[in-house]
C-alpha cells in the first residue's frame, strides 16, 4: 500500500482545471496508485508518471522506498512538455517535501 499526498499547487490546479466528474476520476487514480504504486505512463524516470483524464494529464511521483506518492501537477496536452520539464527541475524539492510529510505523519 502506498500513501498518496497532494501538493498545494496540485489542489489549486485541480479546482481550477477539472470538473467535479474529473476530480472524482483523480480520486480513483489516487486509489489505484495506493493499491499498485506504479500505474500510468512513465515520463523519463520510473517514478515520474502521468494519467490522462479527458485530454488533460495528471502528473505524480511514486517514491517506492517511502511507500508513498505525490500528486504534483495537471496540464493539457499543449502544455505537457513544459509541465514535465518544470517537474524535473523541482524533483529534489518534491523529494524533500515528501520526506517532511512522512516525518510529520
Amino acid at each position: 500500500m502506498f500513501k498518496v499526498y497532494r501538493t498545494a499547487e496540485f489542489e489549486k490546479l485541480m479546482n481550477k482545471l477539472l470538473t467535479k466528474e474529473e476530480q472524482k476520476r483523480v480520486e480513483n487514480i489516487e486509489e489505484e496508485i495506493s493499491e499498485k504504486g506504479f500505474t500510468g505512463d512513465t515520463l523519463g524516470f520510473k517514478f515520474l508518471r502521468e494519467k490522462r483524464i479527458s485530454g488533460k494529464r495528471v502528473y505524480f511521483l511514486v517514491y517506492e522506498d517511502l511507500k508513498s506518492a505525490l500528486m504534483v501537477s495537471i496540464s493539457d496536452k499543449k502544455a505537457q512538455q513544459e509541465t514535465i520539464d518544470k517537474i524535473k527541475v523541482y524533483l529534489p524539492e518534491f523529494r524533500r517535501l515528501m520526506e517532511e510529510i512522512i516525518k510529520s505523519t
